[in-house]
């Protein structure tokens, strides 16, 4: 019975698919409750920041610092978080997508692309298309520090202090629930404040500054910087895992849908040469 035989071998070759999937899907369960906890400690951090940072841009220092002024854009950059590694469902190609919506925008309206990469897949991605990939960054495991990202900010950073890009965006995955990871496109400087926001700021009100404006805002919008980014790189980690798991959940179901499939395909063959065995048997026994 060959058919049957090349049957019991998919089905054999399935289940151990299935096998590294659902260890797949019960390593990455674990490493999300991880990246979760770590995700959410930032989180305040981040968010804080921000909110200073927002009152900044609304007051009125004596110094003005450069990431506080907005400028005719004539060029942007991005620092662009993807994962390192894939089986993690669409996480990344919808990172991409709405990346290229974003550099179509940009393209038709004359402004071109400076990019910093931070992840394997974004590297390869972002390598094979015509834009000018100025750093990148990759293999920073579960446990991200923000050392690991330092240079590269530190090249964009620069960047706009030269004059080079007159807009810097962080694009990134950010984590919503399990279910749920939505790509994100967030302008980090200039810091401007929007309306909504000065509604929100009651009065006229500025800081007091120790010891002098220049220095306190130049070491706290690039911490600022270094936050978001950061940020950035957590919440990443947090949906590739959630997604990874999604992934191999999904793919250990197909699995195991496709082995009853072919169960029932390698009974009814079966069944068909027991049947004709029995029928070639009565027919001899007719003959004689």
């Amino acid at each position: 019975m060959a058919v049957g035989k090349e049957i019991r071998t998919q089905i054999a070759s399935i289940k151990n698919t299935q096998k590294i999937t659902r260890a797949m899907e019960m390593v990455a369960a674990s490493k999300m409750r991880k990246t979760k906890d770590r995700m959410n400690a930032t989180r305040p951090y981040s968010k804080k920041i921000s909110q200073i940072i927002k009152h900044l841009a609304h007051a009125n220092p004596e110094y003005k610092h450069p990431f506080l002024v907005k400028r005719e854009v004539k060029r942007v950059g991005i620092i662009a978080i993807s994962s390192d590694r894939g089986l993690c469902g669409g996480l990344n190609s919808n990172l991409f997508r709405k990346t290229l919506k974003q550099l179509t925008v940009w393209n038709n309206n004359n402004i071109e692309v400076d990019i910093c990469t931070i992840g394997g897949k974004g590297a390869s991605f972002f390598g094979s298309l015509k834009i000018n990939k100025v750093g990148q960054v990759s293999k920073l495991g579960d446990t991200p520090h923000v050392d690991d990202i330092v240079g590269i900010i530190k090249i964009m950073l620069d960047a706009y202090y030269a004059g080079t890009i007159d807009e810097l965006h962080v694009m990134y995955n950010q984590f919503v629930n399990t279910m749920t990871q939505a790509p994100t496109v967030e302008k980090l400087i200039p810091v401007i404040a929007t309306e909504l926001e000065n509604e929100e700021l009651k009065g006229h009100w500025d800081y007091l500054y120790e010891p002098d404006a220049k220095e306190v805002l130049e070491n706290l919008l690039t911490r600022y910087i270094e936050s978001i980014v950061y940020q950035g790189v957590v919440e990443n980690n947090a949906c590739e895992q959630a997604a990874r798991m999604v992934a191999m959940k999904s793919a250990s179901d197909n699995a195991g849908n496709l082995i009853d499939e072919l169960q029932l395909v390698y009974n009814k063959a079966r069944q068909a040469a027991i049947t004709q065995e029995i029928s070639e048997i009565v027919a001899g026994a007719a003959a004689v």
